[in-house]
């Protein structure tokens, strides 16, 4: 069992950094894959990116904007966001899924979910 709780989220101008940080208790994060998702009012969930070791994958969105990274000594994983957009504005959500040997880029991937952090970017 793993217990996730993101922190980080707020208001930011567009054009601005923000990073979000989810804490894992209960397992260590070196075993599972972990990732971020975003939905925005009335859409959809969609993948934001994912970790697996220190290999990572990315949304074309934020692709070269957006970083995840994690600390394994903090049993955390972070997502560095620049060069905020509006349409980055979304609740981000944390999870945690068992590796399958590829990237987990489905939300049916993912095991273990945060409650999520609000992102807001203002034009």
């Amino acid at each position: 069992q793993v217990q996730l709780v993101e922190s980080g989220g707020g208001l930011v101008q567009a054009g601005g950094s923000l990073r979000l940080s989810c804490a894992a208790s209960g397992r260590t994060v070196l075993s599972y894959d972990m990732g971020w998702f975003r939905q925005a009012p009335g859409k959809e969930r969609e993948f934001v990116a994912t970790i697996r070791w220190s290999s990572t994958y990315y949304a074309d969105s934020v692709k070269g904007r957006f970083t995840i990274s994690r600390d394994n000594a903090k049993n955390t994983v972070y997502l560095q966001m620049n060069s905020l957009k509006p349409e980055d504005t979304a609740v981000y959500y944390c999870a945690a899924g068992r590796s399958g040997g590829y990237y987990l880029r489905s939300g049916h991937e993912y095991d273990y979910w945060g409650q999520g952090t609000q992102v807001t970017v203002s034009s």
